[in-house]
């Protein structure tokens, strides 16, 4: 498959999952009645659609996204195909500071700020240790962000601990990963368009860097400017992601996996291929935790999980054939 055609693809996918997701639900519209609140006629499901689908799709759309965006810089970055968003510890930062204001009973702007700051935290905490007194290796930077990852991991089950029972549901919904506060998605577009510019001009570098740092240094590129940029836009997609919807894994895993085997690793094709199929995936997965039981929800985590574990066994079974 070529770019032009994969790419033209992602775009109808991505336009097809917005759309189921402002259709389906707990009540499921007929296409009629979604075109013509569409189109700004005044009726029964606008306020539906408008208010409550729409925000919910794009927030979605937005999260999936940046995580795959991240996940496929992390795995340039580390030259990891395991490397996920994660791998550095940062949602583990975002889940301290958000359980802590659950804790407290705060919420709105401090509960985004808590989880925001908590990302942030780690994410400073890792570089700075991985960095010690020299410069870092991709080696030391990710033993070092399991290490981080491990310790906000024991943090996060001491509050799970000493919470009470009233608090538990909550706080697993977000651990697990929930869209249903995300009613402000204007800000995670924001950044992941930003993502998306900043990251294109550094395709070339990345390609050179995806292939080792030696090649990388003999063609040209500054290797340690390179990563440093690469590792802050990263994470800094990755805690806007988190601090919107929780922990959702699988997301940035399986993404750039399935995209290189379909449309190889250049990462001029590769990075906003993963945006659109990342922001469907997450949308579609999204739209199914509101509907599966309805008219109960679902953690969106639930889905990806489930969608994720039997694509990433076969990409497994296939890459070893």
């Amino acid at each position: 498959m070529t770019p032009r055609v994969a790419l033209i693809g992602l775009l109808l996918l991505s336009g097809i999952s917005l759309l189921s997701a402002l259709a389906l639900g707990s009540i499921t519209l007929h296409w009629q009645d979604l075109g013509a609140v569409l189109q700004g006629e005044p009726g029964l499901y606008r306020n539906l659609v408008v208010d409550l689908r729409l925000p919910r799709a794009m927030a979605a759309f937005a999260t999936g996204g940046m995580l795959a965006l991240a996940g496929a810089l992390m795995q340039v970055l580390l030259r990891n195909p395991l490397a996920d968003p994660y791998i550095l510890g940062i949602s583990g930062g975002a889940a301290v500071g958000a359980l802590s204001s659950m804790l407290i009973g705060a919420s709105g702007v401090w509960f985004t700020g808590s989880a925001f700051g908590g990302a942030l935290l780690s994410m400073i905490l890792v570089f700075t240790l991985a960095r010690g007194h020299g410069s870092w290796t991709s080696t030391r930077l990710l033993l070092t962000g399991v290490v981080i990852a491990a310790g906000w991991g024991a943090v996060i089950s001491f509050i799970l601990a000493i919470s009470p029972d009233t608090h538990l549901r909550g706080m697993l919904f977000w651990l697990m990963g929930d869209l249903s506060h995300a009613q402000n998605p204007g800000t995670a577009w924001i950044i992941l368009l930003l993502g998306i510019i900043l990251c294109l001009p550094l395709a070339h570098q990345l390609n050179a860097l995806s292939r080792g740092e030696l090649q990388a240094s003999a063609l040209g590129v500054a290797v340690q400017p390179l990563r440093l940029q690469v590792y802050v836009l990263a994470s800094l997609l990755t805690a806007v992601a988190v601090t919107l919807a929780g922990s959702i894994g699988f997301v940035g895993l399986i993404v750039p996996h399935l995209l290189r085997l379909v449309i190889g690793n250049d990462q001029r094709i590769l990075l906003p291929a993963a945006v659109l199929l990342g922001g469907s995936l997450l949308t579609v997965a999204d739209t199914l935790a509101r509907t599966v039981v309805a008219p109960q929800q679902l953690p969106v985590g639930v889905i990806t999980a489930l969608l994720g574990v039997p694509v990433f066994l076969y990409l497994l079974q296939r890459g070893h054939r």
